[in-house]
């Protein structure tokens, strides 16, 4: 198991799932308190990162297209410090990162995860009921309906429309936007057949958002709870995503044309090419494939993926 504290939270990993939980300091966004822990299992992973820097550096999961409805919904529209796939790390913890990015790399090389979008959403959403304000309304959800309030300056079209509330029957999708430079953002939820587009402070289905502030973030996870209960957008049609869980084949390994004897362990150290990490991982991913194949019993893979680890950890 791997596990890394921060001052944004405690990753933990225990080779199936990346355990997430928020730190509770004064400068730890409050979106990231609000969403509170959560956990992605290996399947909605696509891959890991430690970006040093001169003081200490950067550890981001990055997960695969459409696993995660926050990340679907906001479109990479949230900012680093309320992003809860990466945490700031200090120096004295860069080691620590690095086995926690070489653990989670390996496990995504044995278990043959596709790294490929997915068409389903992989992780549950944020916990309901949730309510989120808006510069000119009040949206709540409680996991059946949408419901919305205008504050007292709201524009007078939404004011003649009165309070709103939509069944997620009635709804197509639901559109955040954070606001950028000069143009407000909005906390849209569009219904079936509508195809008109209103500006957001004149629109009765949408909220209007400035900047993002605290409430900008609660209403980002509003957002991610309705669309995480809504049809995933790639779920049916044509281009159809890979379905979540089944196995692809990395192009750079080609499969043998015939079976093989099982592979012998890696060579002594006076073999180079086995003995650098990219060598290593090349033969990991190998072996996952040769047994998928049934090449390799699992007798056979286990022996000689151990064989595998145990030089890995020995290479410099």
């Amino acid at each position: 198991m791997a596990e890394l504290m921060v001052r944004d939270g405690t990753w933990t990993f225990d080779d199936e799932a990346v355990r997430i939980v928020p730190g509770h300091e004064r400068g730890v966004h409050k979106l990231r308190r609000d969403l509170g822990e959560f956990t992605v299992p290996l399947i909605a992973m696509a891959g890991i990162a430690y970006e040093p820097a001169r003081k200490g550096g950067r550890l981001r999961l990055r997960l695969r297209e459409g696993a995660d409805p926050l990340l679907q919904v906001t479109g990479g529209g949230l900012p680093d410090e309320a992003n809860p796939y990466q945490v700031t790390v200090d120096a004295a913890r860069a080691d620590v990162a690095e086995y926690f990015v070489d653990a989670v790399r390996q496990a995504l090389l044995l278990e043959q995860v596709p790294d490929g979008p997915a068409d389903r959403y992989l992780l549950p959403g944020p916990a309901v009921p949730l309510s989120a304000a808006g510069v000119d309304g009040l949206a709540s959800f409680d996991g059946e309906r949408v419901h919305l309030e205008w504050r007292w300056n709201t524009s007078e079209t939404k004011r003649n429309q009165g309070p709103r509330d939509f069944a997620l029957a009635d709804l197509e999708a639901v559109e955040w936007r954070a606001a950028a430079g000069l143009e407000s953002g909005y906390l849209r939820f569009r219904t079936h057949g509508a195809t008109e587009r209103i500006a957001p402070e004149h629109d009765p289905h949408a909220i209007e958002l400035w900047g993002f502030k605290k409430e900008s973030g609660t209403t980002a996870l509003l957002a991610a709870a309705v669309a995480a209960r809504l049809p995933h957008p790639s779920a049916a049609g044509p281009g159809k995503a890979l379905t979540a869980g089944t196995p692809a084949l990395p192009a750079a390994v080609p499969l043998p044309a015939s079976p093989a004897p099982a592979p012998a362990a890696p060579p002594a150290s006076g073999a180079a090419p086995a003995d650098d990490h990219d060598a290593l991982l090349r033969r990991l991913r190998e072996l996952g494939e040769l047994r998928r194949e049934g090449v390799l019993t699992e007798e056979e893979f286990t022996a000689t993926k151990t064989a595998v680890l145990r030089r890995f950890h020995t290479t410099g």
